[in-house]
Order: C-alpha cells, then structure tokens, then sequence
C-alpha cells in the first residue's frame, strides 16, 4: 500500500460568517516535499493555513496528518501530533535572547528524536549561533525570519507550514531563505509553502497550487517558472 501523504486535505471549506474565504481546497503534501500555494492578495492563502492549523474553524472538509484526522483539533494539539506555522510577521519573543526563543520551540517536542535539534538549526542557520546570546529584537528582519523558521524546525515537525517567509526582505537574505528551504526538503520535511515571490516558489516547489478567490485554478511545476504565459495566467485565471 502507498505511503499515506504527510498532509492531505480534502474539500476544505472556510467562511467569515456568510462570506466563503475557502472553497472545496485539496492537496497533498509528502515527506521530503515542497508544496506551493500562491496567489492574489485575498486569494484566501494564509486562511488555507489557519484552518490546517485548527486557528479558524472549517465548515467542512478534512485535514489528516500521517494518515490521522487532525480537523477541529485546537491549534496545540495539532502541534503536539507534528504540524508547525510559522505564521507571517515573524511573531518571535523580542526580549527574549536566541537561544531562548528556540528552547521554547522545544516544548513542542514530541519525545521521539535525538539531543541534537539545536545544533541542526544553528547548523541549518549559521549565524543564529553566533547571535544566540543576543535579545531577538536587535536581530535583522532576516535573521528574525530564520529565528522563526529554526523554531519550528526544533519542534522537529512532520509537516512545516511557511507564511510569506520572504515578506519585507532584501534579495540577498531572500535567496538565504529559499536555499534554507531546499534543506528542509532533504531532511524529510513536508513543507505547504505560502510565498507572494511566485516564480521563485514554482521553481523550487515540487508542484505549486495557484489559490483565486478561494479555489485552487491551476497546478504548475519547476519547468513552469520561466514560463511567462503561464505565470501570468497564474494570476488571471
């Protein structure tokens, strides 16, 4: 038998009292992928993770993780069976120093791996080492994104849901965190990415989604990234 997907939604449906935010989504997530959504601004994006998340009720719909039905769950125990958002905005402890924002990515912990997730993501993320006596708050917008991203990861997550990691970032910090992402991959990570940068997304995804006012339009793959045509209709379909 196939290898259940690490993430699987089906028929997932949102609403903001009559307003439908997300309608009838489904995708696949497995270990070791990438998995893309872009989309127009109120595409109903960060919305899709919320409610993967359990931090906006579905009105329908399933989400399973590893196989197991997580939908309705509160957000801590959907994190407590392997699932991490690191939500746009960064939203890390400012006061607290780098090396304490990641211990308390630890908690999350589900007692089932090695001693060694700190050094993974100082190694993942070099220059968190070097900072990790500092306070968080003096860090770079950059260097907070790879703070974020490294809490999570020492959670050692299944499934790593990604909210515009390159918002509000400079071109070269941008590429720090696409490359940081591709070794998320080769660790065995699944990773729903959600990123406004679409062509960088649809060339390192495995697939990319394309979400428009709450539906998926279109899947594109890596060859479709310098494909002009398609990128536009990406966005108009």
């Amino acid at each position: 038998m196939a290898e259940a997907p690490a993430l699987s939604v089906r028929n997932l449906e949102v609403r903001y009292g009559a307003v439908p935010a997300v309608r009838n989504l489904s995708l696949d997530v497995g270990k070791g992928e990438i998995v893309g959504l872009i989309g127009p601004n109120g595409a109903g994006k960060s919305t899709t993770l919320h409610a993967i998340m359990g931090l906006v009720p579905a009105r329908s719909g399933t989400v399973s993780l590893d196989g197991s039905s997580v939908l309705g769950r509160p957000p801590e125990a959907i994190a407590h069976r392997g699932m991490a958002l690191v939500p746009e905005g960064r939203r890390i402890y400012a006061d607290f120093t780098v090396e304490e924002n990641l211990r308390l990515g630890l908690a999350a912990r589900r007692g089932r791996y090695g001693k060694n997730v700190l050094a993974g993501a100082y190694e993942l993320f070099p220059v968190l080492r070097e900072f990790r006596r500092r306070q968080a708050g003096v860090l770079s917008g950059g260097q907070q994104q790879q703070l974020a991203i490294a809490r999570a990861l020492v959670a050692q997550p299944d499934v790593l849901l990604l909210d515009e990691p390159s918002l509000g970032l400079a071109p070269a910090l941008v590429d720090d965190v696409f490359a940081a992402l591709a070794d998320i991959r080769e660790g065995g990570f699944a990773v729903l990415l959600v990123e406004q940068r679409a062509q960088r997304t649809v060339a390192l995804a495995d697939r990319t989604h394309v979400l428009s006012n709450g539906e998926l339009r279109l899947t594109l793959g890596p060859d479709d990234a310098g494909d002009t045509q398609k990128m536009v209709a990406a966005y108009f379909s």
